[in-house]
């Protein structure tokens, strides 16, 4: 039985100073509970998405997501950690937990707060989530690592700089009008492909424009079981799901033809009995926007080597026959690292209750979701429908 998202809430993505972990947490998971109309009386299960690595001092955070509501107190609370599909994997969780039907409602949090430490110590805790021994421990970060995979792109493909900067143009662009965006603001195709002063080079061929954001912030889900759903206002069935990981150690795979991504894309949309052309859009793992351009072509909808050809003919623009991150995707949005997931979840369904405002897709009636954690170690691929 397909479990079903019947209410959420999403917190802004950004430098949030003014707020921490527990508050973070505690809001969206309040807010979520409203939104769903229950109370944490009627929650069977709570699992929690948080990366941390040394971001914040609270190393065990599960039960503060019991802070949100007193009624909470005595529901079984885990913290869930898979890098950046931390999320992802949260929410998977749940709904294990729902379809075996060892619970009917769960609520799923994902969390981080980045901005706490420096910039340096941001790259060496991301850092550790590579294969340490042969990349991390060796100098190499993930914008370092993210950039080899473009320069081997580019050996293979051709130059392909101005095809990420029409990615990162496309996504800014997107986020203008995602309210919870951390940088809603157009920057242009000329601005995202010049090196500048404002936009200078991160990991060559990488520049700022080419990298995600770091955030703080914070997303929720009511999950339910199918029969549970049709009692709320909105339910959002995941029709089908797959969870992929691949080897860590880059040298033992061939980064770029990310076939971690590739077959839980093709896992997920046999068991949900469609195509990659069905899709009304999908919010995919733009960490870096050769990882964007790499999912395209995992995804099917261009062979290797020519994802480019999406961004030219407007397939995956607003408007477009599949448009990719409506929301402006980690590029814009920001990416606390915890949150990511299930903010991607949300987005989903907000998309197909039509309640997605400036950012809504018209007609939109099944998404796919792609949270990865890692080099494409670890692939989560979602599709969504609308049962009400």
């Amino acid at each position: 039985m397909n479990a079903c998202i019947v209410g959420w809430a999403h917190s802004p993505f950004g430098r949030l100073d003014a707020l921490d972990l527990e508050t973070l947490i505690g809001g969206v998971a309040r807010d979520s509970l409203a939104h769903a109309g229950i109370t944490g009386k009627d929650v069977d299960g709570i699992w929690l998405g948080h990366l941390n690595g040394g971001f914040v001092p609270e190393i065990f955070a599960s039960s503060l997501v019991l802070q949100a509501d007193d009624s909470l107190r005595w529901v079984p609370a885990t913290r869930v950690e898979n890098a950046c599909a931390s999320g992802g994997a949260a929410l998977y969780a749940a709904c294990d937990a729902i379809e075996s039907g060892r619970a009917r409602i769960a609520l799923v949090v994902g969390a981080e707060k980045m901005t706490s430490v420096s910039g340096s110590e941001v790259a060496r805790i991301l850092g550790n989530a590579s294969y340490v021994r042969e990349e991390a421990a060796q100098g190499m970060t993930f914008p370092g690592i993210f950039a080899q995979m473009a320069q081997e792109y580019f050996a293979r493909y051709g130059e392909h700089s101005a095809t990420l900067a029409r990615i990162a143009a496309k996504n800014h662009a997107n986020g203008v009008r995602n309210p919870w965006a951390q940088m809603r603001k157009d920057l242009g195709f000329e601005f995202c492909n010049t090196v500048s002063e404002k936009n200078p080079i991160v990991a060559a061929p990488l520049r700022k424009t080419d990298c995600s954001l770091v955030s703080d912030g914070a997303a929720a889900v009511i999950i339910a079981d199918a029969e549970v759903a049709k009692n709320f206002p909105r339910a959002i069935a995941l029709r089908a799901r797959a969870q992929v990981n691949d080897f860590l150690p880059m040298s033992r795979r061939d980064a770029i033809s990310f076939e971690g991504p590739r077959r839980a894309w093709q896992q997920a949309l046999g068991a949900a009995g469609c195509k990659v052309d069905d899709l009304s859009l999908a919010e995919v793992h733009d960490c870096f926007t050769i990882a964007e351009l790499l999912t395209y072509e995992a995804m099917g909808l261009a062979p290797a080597g020519q994802g480019a050809r999406l961004l030219a003919d407007g397939v995956v623009a607003p408007g477009g026959r599949l448009p990719i991150n409506p929301s402006g995707g980690l590029k814009a949005k920001g990416h606390p690292v915890g949150a990511t997931g299930v903010s991607m979840h949300v987005l989903a369904a907000m998309q197909l209750a039509g309640e997605a405002g400036e950012m809504q897709v018209p007609g939109a009636e099944l998404v796919g979701v792609f949270n990865m954690g890692g080099s494409a170690v670890a692939s989560y691929v979602s599709i969504l429908e609308r049962q009400r």
